[in-house]
């Protein structure tokens, strides 16, 4: 009896190693052995004796598999109420503070960056260096490079004879402008302007002529003379120019001795910088002569130029030298040289006006028409242009316009003007 109804043992059942579409459910599975051990332990149907009514055990009802139950999870809820008493008063008092000395604390400790701050300034960029101030700049009387103190130097004109007993002179390869015209006689007399230049010797130094005035007055020079006809000396008074003459000032001049009187009168640059000095000669305002870039013609249309003044004693060539654009003079027939250097005379631009000329009412000197307008015949890098001259008054500067209307400019160097009395005087070839 107890064998029939022990149950026996359940064979061990590696589910793992079953495919998972196999598996049981474990519920079944675990209560139920398989197939084949079940059959083996039932006795068969004949050896099986009849078992009573109440032993007979009934087959076990599937158990139904119950859904899974969801977990609720529980609601919270936060409710806020303020303290209802003094000691919850403080304790939220301290509360609070403690969380604010913590946070303070956790920043302070923790989370501040105790690190220098390092910033950076970018350099300044280093500034250009200024261009050098000039040292040199245009000569405000002949247009030469020279160095900018000369133009602070006042302008003197000095009375330079021509007559034969005079040549060679000493001084005008120096000067800035020269003025060249009769003074009586047929002989010439220069007008010489020094501002860029110091010669050591000026002379022969002889007397003044009033026209002469109109020509280095608009300058704003001192004169620098030996007497002078009654006009021009009246002329001097009356214009208030500033005088420098030989007989009030005769420590400033000396008389050679290679020469005789009156051709031996002579004085240098820095006796007459001193007596101006003195004098309070120390500037000279004026309105030059426009100048321009020298641009030398590539065919010379007048490379020789004849002036006839009045006898061959003063008539005047002048030849162009284009290696140095400039025009060596001659008079008299033969180069007219420098007492100083030996050196002929050069001047870079020849300017000739032609001007109405006479006798004046002394019936000795001359006089020459220097206001109003004329002919004007203009020389310089190898070429000629013929215009106008109009000077409206004593003091006013030169105008100098060509045929067509325009200003005439003129190169840097030595300006020479030489007063004609007829354009049929002047004659050029290239």
């Amino acid at each position: 009896m107890d064998d029939i109804i022990r149950r026996p043992k359940r064979p061990k059942i590696d589910l793992s190693e079953l495919p998972q579409s196999q598996t049981f459910s474990m519920h079944q599975e675990l209560y139920r052995p398989p197939v084949a051990a079940r059959t083996a332990l039932k006795p068969s149907v004949a050896s099986r004796a009849p078992l009573p009514q109440s032993f007979a055990r009934k087959a076990p009802k599937p158990s139904p598999v119950a859904a899974p139950v969801p977990i609720k999870t529980p609601k919270w809820k936060m409710k806020f109420r303020l303290p209802r008493n003094k000691k919850e008063w403080i304790i939220a008092a301290a509360t609070a503070i403690l969380l604010c000395v913590g946070c303070f604390a956790l920043y302070w400790f923790v989370i501040r960056d105790t690190a220098p701050v390092v910033t950076y300034i970018a350099p300044e960029p280093e500034p250009e260096p200024e261009p050098p101030a000039p040292t040199t700049g245009p000569s405000k009387l002949s247009g030469r490079e020279v160095e900018l103190a000369v133009n602070d130097r006042p302008v003197y004109a000095v009375q330079i004879e021509n007559s034969p007993d005079a040549r060679p002179q000493s001084g005008l390869k120096e000067a800035d402008i020269v003025f060249e015209a009769v003074a009586e006689g047929g002989i010439t007399r220069f007008n010489a302007l020094f501002h860029d230049n110091q010669p050591g010797n000026i002379g022969p130094i002889r007397s003044l002529r009033p026209y002469y005035i109109d020509w280095f007055w608009p300058f704003d020079a001192a004169i620098v003379h030996a007497g002078g006809s009654p006009e021009a000396l009246n002329d001097i008074k009356a214009l208030g120019l500033k005088d420098i003459e030989h007989g009030v000032n005769g420590g400033s001049f000396r008389r050679v001795s290679n020469r005789y009187a009156p051709h031996n009168l002579y004085s240098t640059s820095a006796q007459l910088t001193e007596l101006m000095s003195k004098k309070g000669f120390n500037s000279s305002t004026f309105t030059s002569l426009s100048r321009k870039v020298p641009a030398v013609d590539a065919v010379a249309t007048a490379s020789t130029v004849n002036l006839k003044i009045s006898s061959t004693l003063y008539n005047v060539t002048y030849s162009y030298d284009k290696a140095s654009n400039s025009y060596k003079r001659a008079q008299g027939g033969g180069p007219h040289l420098d007492a100083e250097s030996g050196q002929q005379l050069a001047p870079n631009v020849l300017i000739v006006p032609v001007l109405s000329k006479g006798i004046h009412p002394d019936r000795v000197h001359t006089a020459y028409g220097t206001t109003g307008s004329g002919k004007v015949f203009v020389f310089q890098d190898g070429i000629v242009t013929e215009g106008t001259w109009t000077k409206p008054d004593r003091k006013s500067q030169w105008q100098l316009t060509d045929n067509a209307g325009a200003a005439i400019t003129f190169n840097p160097g030595q300006t020479w003007f030489t007063i004609i009395d007829a354009a049929g005087s002047v004659t050029y070839q290239p």
